[in-house]
Protein backbone atom coordinates (compact mmCIF):
# COMPACT_ATOMS: atom_id res chain seq x y z
CA UNK A 1 0.00 0.00 0.00
CA UNK A 2 1.41 3.67 -0.88
CA UNK A 3 -0.07 6.49 1.59
CA UNK A 4 0.27 10.25 0.18
CA UNK A 5 2.34 12.57 2.22
CA UNK A 6 -0.67 14.32 3.51
CA UNK A 7 -2.33 10.97 4.89
CA UNK A 8 0.76 10.17 6.52
CA UNK A 9 1.07 13.56 8.19
CA UNK A 10 -3.19 12.96 9.41
CA UNK A 11 -2.18 9.32 10.61
CA UNK A 12 0.53 11.15 13.07
CA UNK A 13 -1.73 14.18 13.89
CA UNK A 14 -4.43 11.89 14.99
CA UNK A 15 -2.38 10.15 17.31
CA UNK A 16 -0.69 12.42 18.90
CA UNK A 17 -4.04 14.72 19.73
CA UNK A 18 -5.26 11.32 21.64
CA UNK A 19 -3.37 12.42 24.25
CA UNK A 20 -4.75 15.24 26.31
CA UNK A 21 -1.42 15.34 28.64
CA UNK A 22 0.31 18.01 26.26
CA UNK A 23 -0.86 21.90 25.69
CA UNK A 24 -1.69 23.03 22.19
CA UNK A 25 1.49 23.92 21.62
CA UNK A 26 3.65 21.20 22.68
CA UNK A 27 1.04 19.14 20.42
CA UNK A 28 1.94 21.43 17.68
CA UNK A 29 6.04 20.83 18.49
CA UNK A 30 5.52 16.78 18.52
CA UNK A 31 3.52 17.34 15.19
CA UNK A 32 6.44 19.23 13.19
CA UNK A 33 8.82 16.82 14.85
CA UNK A 34 7.26 13.48 13.76
CA UNK A 35 7.09 15.35 9.98
CA UNK A 36 10.57 15.82 9.83
CA UNK A 37 11.02 12.40 11.37
CA UNK A 38 9.23 11.76 8.09
CA UNK A 39 11.54 13.90 6.17
CA UNK A 40 14.57 11.67 7.31
CA UNK A 41 12.84 8.34 7.03
CA UNK A 42 12.09 9.26 3.66
CA UNK A 43 15.27 11.09 2.16
CA UNK A 44 18.08 9.41 4.29
CA UNK A 45 16.13 5.97 4.49
CA UNK A 46 16.02 5.43 8.45
CA UNK A 47 13.03 3.46 8.26
CA UNK A 48 10.23 2.92 6.25
CA UNK A 49 9.43 1.15 2.70
CA UNK A 50 10.27 1.81 -0.46
CA UNK A 51 7.09 2.35 -1.51
CA UNK A 52 6.76 5.21 1.34
CA UNK A 53 9.97 6.89 -0.01
CA UNK A 54 8.68 7.61 -3.49
CA UNK A 55 5.51 9.59 -2.24
CA UNK A 56 7.74 13.17 -2.05
CA UNK A 57 10.35 14.57 -4.00
CA UNK A 58 13.48 15.09 -1.49
CA UNK A 59 13.91 18.98 -2.63
CA UNK A 60 10.27 19.76 -1.80
CA UNK A 61 10.32 17.72 1.61
CA UNK A 62 13.59 19.55 2.75
CA UNK A 63 12.07 22.57 2.66
CA UNK A 64 9.02 21.32 4.47
CA UNK A 65 11.71 20.34 7.13
CA UNK A 66 13.48 23.55 7.00
CA UNK A 67 10.43 25.95 7.69
CA UNK A 68 8.91 23.38 10.63
CA UNK A 69 12.31 23.83 12.19
CA UNK A 70 12.19 27.28 11.67
CA UNK A 71 8.70 27.85 12.83
CA UNK A 72 9.47 26.05 16.56
CA UNK A 73 12.66 28.18 16.93
CA UNK A 74 10.90 31.39 16.03
CA UNK A 75 8.09 30.30 18.77
CA UNK A 76 10.75 29.35 21.45
CA UNK A 77 13.45 32.06 20.47
CA UNK A 78 15.21 33.89 23.06
CA UNK A 79 18.69 35.77 23.43
CA UNK A 80 21.85 34.45 24.71
CA UNK A 81 23.67 30.90 24.72
CA UNK A 82 24.81 28.33 26.84
CA UNK A 83 28.53 28.96 25.54
CA UNK A 84 30.91 31.67 26.34
CA UNK A 85 31.57 34.69 23.85
CA UNK A 86 35.19 33.24 23.08
CA UNK A 87 34.44 30.16 22.50
CA UNK A 88 31.63 31.13 19.60
CA UNK A 89 34.35 33.40 18.08
CA UNK A 90 37.60 30.56 18.20
CA UNK A 91 38.31 29.43 15.34
CA UNK A 92 40.45 25.96 15.59
CA UNK A 93 41.39 22.91 13.36
CA UNK A 94 42.21 20.12 15.82
CA UNK A 95 40.72 17.71 13.51
CA UNK A 96 43.21 17.29 11.00
CA UNK A 97 42.05 15.70 7.13
CA UNK A 98 43.73 15.05 4.04
CA UNK A 99 44.85 17.60 1.53
CA UNK A 100 43.92 16.25 -1.77
CA UNK A 101 45.80 19.22 -3.87
CA UNK A 102 48.94 16.84 -4.72
CA UNK A 103 46.72 14.11 -5.45
CA UNK A 104 43.93 15.93 -7.68
CA UNK A 105 46.29 18.57 -9.58
CA UNK A 106 45.78 20.11 -11.22
CA UNK A 107 41.56 19.63 -10.67
CA UNK A 108 40.35 21.92 -8.56
CA UNK A 109 38.41 20.46 -5.40
CA UNK A 110 36.88 22.50 -2.17
CA UNK A 111 35.52 21.41 1.46
CA UNK A 112 32.15 21.22 2.42
CA UNK A 113 29.74 19.67 5.17
CA UNK A 114 31.17 20.21 8.90
CA UNK A 115 34.87 20.46 8.30
CA UNK A 116 34.33 23.40 6.13
CA UNK A 117 31.69 25.42 8.91
CA UNK A 118 34.86 25.85 11.46
CA UNK A 119 36.26 28.20 9.10
CA UNK A 120 32.51 30.07 10.16
CA UNK A 121 31.83 28.76 13.42
CA UNK A 122 33.05 26.87 16.39
CA UNK A 123 34.87 23.67 15.58
CA UNK A 124 32.68 20.86 15.94
CA UNK A 125 33.37 16.98 15.99
CA UNK A 126 32.49 15.11 12.36
CA UNK A 127 33.05 11.21 11.14
CA UNK A 128 34.28 12.17 7.74
CA UNK A 129 35.50 15.05 5.25
CA UNK A 130 32.85 16.24 2.16
CA UNK A 131 34.84 17.70 -0.87
CA UNK A 132 33.03 19.08 -3.98
CA UNK A 133 34.43 18.57 -7.34
CA UNK A 134 32.92 19.55 -10.25
CA UNK A 135 30.83 16.86 -12.14
CA UNK A 136 33.04 17.06 -15.62
CA UNK A 137 36.05 16.40 -13.57
CA UNK A 138 34.31 13.33 -11.38
CA UNK A 139 35.82 10.17 -13.50
CA UNK A 140 39.28 11.75 -13.99
CA UNK A 141 39.14 12.56 -9.66
CA UNK A 142 37.70 8.94 -9.12
CA UNK A 143 40.49 7.58 -11.09
CA UNK A 144 43.44 9.26 -9.32
CA UNK A 145 42.12 8.19 -5.76
CA UNK A 146 42.07 4.60 -7.09
CA UNK A 147 45.76 5.19 -7.95
CA UNK A 148 46.84 6.15 -4.73
CA UNK A 149 44.66 3.61 -2.88
CA UNK A 150 41.72 5.71 -1.98
CA UNK A 151 39.03 2.71 -2.03
CA UNK A 152 35.68 2.94 -2.93
CA UNK A 153 32.84 2.33 -0.92
CA UNK A 154 29.35 3.52 -3.73
CA UNK A 155 26.97 5.58 -3.96
CA UNK A 156 25.05 7.74 -1.61
CA UNK A 157 21.40 8.53 -1.58
CA UNK A 158 21.93 12.07 -1.18
CA UNK A 159 23.75 12.55 -4.75
CA UNK A 160 27.94 12.22 -3.81
CA UNK A 161 29.93 8.86 -3.76
CA UNK A 162 31.41 7.49 -0.28
CA UNK A 163 35.40 6.83 0.10
CA UNK A 164 37.52 5.35 2.82
CA UNK A 165 41.51 7.08 2.41
CA UNK A 166 44.74 4.65 2.85
CA UNK A 167 44.64 5.46 5.75
CA UNK A 168 40.76 4.82 7.09
CA UNK A 169 39.19 8.03 7.03
CA UNK A 170 35.75 8.34 5.70
CA UNK A 171 35.29 11.02 2.69
CA UNK A 172 32.59 11.91 0.33
CA UNK A 173 32.76 13.34 -2.76
CA UNK A 174 29.58 15.56 -4.00
CA UNK A 175 30.00 16.49 -7.86
CA UNK A 176 28.61 19.84 -8.83
CA UNK A 177 26.54 20.54 -11.55
CA UNK A 178 24.91 23.45 -10.88
CA UNK A 179 25.89 27.07 -13.10
CA UNK A 180 27.62 28.48 -9.73
CA UNK A 181 29.61 25.10 -8.59
CA UNK A 182 32.57 26.54 -11.09
CA UNK A 183 32.77 29.46 -9.38
CA UNK A 184 32.54 28.59 -5.43
CA UNK A 185 35.41 26.01 -6.19
CA UNK A 186 37.36 28.56 -8.13
CA UNK A 187 37.25 30.69 -4.87
CA UNK A 188 37.93 28.67 -2.31
CA UNK A 189 41.17 27.79 -3.42
CA UNK A 190 41.87 31.13 -1.91
CA UNK A 191 39.63 30.58 1.09
CA UNK A 192 41.66 28.36 3.33
CA UNK A 193 41.74 27.50 7.18
CA UNK A 194 44.49 27.71 9.42
CA UNK A 195 45.45 23.80 8.30
CA UNK A 196 45.50 24.98 4.22
CA UNK A 197 42.11 23.59 3.28
CA UNK A 198 40.58 25.00 0.32
CA UNK A 199 36.99 26.11 2.07
CA UNK A 200 33.93 26.96 -0.18
CA UNK A 201 33.21 30.05 0.70
CA UNK A 202 30.00 31.06 3.27
CA UNK A 203 27.68 32.13 0.89
CA UNK A 204 27.74 28.70 -1.21
CA UNK A 205 27.96 26.71 2.00
CA UNK A 206 24.92 28.55 3.26
CA UNK A 207 23.08 27.68 0.27
CA UNK A 208 23.85 23.66 -0.19
CA UNK A 209 22.92 23.41 3.57
CA UNK A 210 20.04 25.08 3.19
CA UNK A 211 19.27 22.99 0.01
CA UNK A 212 20.05 19.78 2.30
CA UNK A 213 17.88 20.76 4.86
CA UNK A 214 18.83 18.34 7.57
CA UNK A 215 18.21 19.22 11.12
CA UNK A 216 22.33 20.06 11.45
CA UNK A 217 22.31 21.82 8.37
CA UNK A 218 19.70 24.34 9.69
CA UNK A 219 21.40 24.64 12.53
CA UNK A 220 24.69 25.02 11.73
CA UNK A 221 23.48 27.70 8.64
CA UNK A 222 21.81 29.94 12.09
CA UNK A 223 24.98 29.62 13.93
CA UNK A 224 27.36 30.85 11.19
CA UNK A 225 25.09 33.51 10.00
CA UNK A 226 24.12 34.77 13.23
CA UNK A 227 28.30 35.51 13.02
CA UNK A 228 28.22 36.60 9.71
CA UNK A 229 29.02 40.73 9.43
CA UNK A 230 26.89 42.83 6.93
CA UNK A 231 28.87 42.84 4.43
CA UNK A 232 29.36 39.12 4.29
CA UNK A 233 25.48 38.46 4.78
CA UNK A 234 24.91 41.23 1.65
CA UNK A 235 27.07 38.67 -0.26
CA UNK A 236 24.89 35.79 0.92
CA UNK A 237 21.56 37.66 0.07
CA UNK A 238 23.43 38.41 -3.40
CA UNK A 239 23.61 34.86 -4.07
CA UNK A 240 20.36 33.71 -2.93
CA UNK A 241 18.55 36.50 -5.03
CA UNK A 242 20.64 35.51 -8.11
CA UNK A 243 20.22 31.32 -7.35
CA UNK A 244 17.39 30.31 -4.95
CA UNK A 245 14.87 33.74 -4.76
CA UNK A 246 12.15 31.71 -3.47
CA UNK A 247 14.50 30.66 0.09
CA UNK A 248 15.12 34.90 0.68
CA UNK A 249 12.70 34.72 3.82
CA UNK A 250 13.60 31.53 5.41
CA UNK A 251 17.42 32.95 4.93
CA UNK A 252 16.21 36.37 6.67
CA UNK A 253 14.68 34.73 9.76
CA UNK A 254 17.67 32.74 9.98
CA UNK A 255 20.47 35.55 9.91
CA UNK A 256 17.67 36.97 12.60
CA UNK A 257 17.74 33.51 14.73
CA UNK A 258 21.67 33.40 14.36
CA UNK A 259 21.97 36.80 15.81
CA UNK A 260 19.76 36.54 18.45
CA UNK A 261 22.69 33.61 19.69
CA UNK A 262 24.90 37.04 19.99
CA UNK A 263 22.80 39.18 22.37
CA UNK A 264 22.86 39.40 25.90
CA UNK A 265 20.29 37.81 27.88
CA UNK A 266 17.63 40.35 28.07
CA UNK A 267 18.03 42.39 25.31
CA UNK A 268 15.90 40.71 22.40
CA UNK A 269 14.72 42.89 19.71
CA UNK A 270 11.28 43.69 19.62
Amino acid sequence: MVFSLSELKVGIRRSLLQTNQMSQDQNQDALYMHEIWLYNTLTLGLGGSDAIGKIVMKTNMSKHSRKILIKIAQRKRSPGTGSPLSFLKGRTTQMMWPDLTSILSPIQWAVVGAVATRLYMPERMTQDLDIVIRSVDGSQVRQKLAEVGFIYQGELSIGCSSWTTPDGELMDILEGDDVWWADAIADAQANRDAQGLPIIPLPYLVLIKLRAGRVQDIADVTRMLGQADEATLNTVRTLFAQHAPEDMQDLESLIELGRLELQPVGNSEA
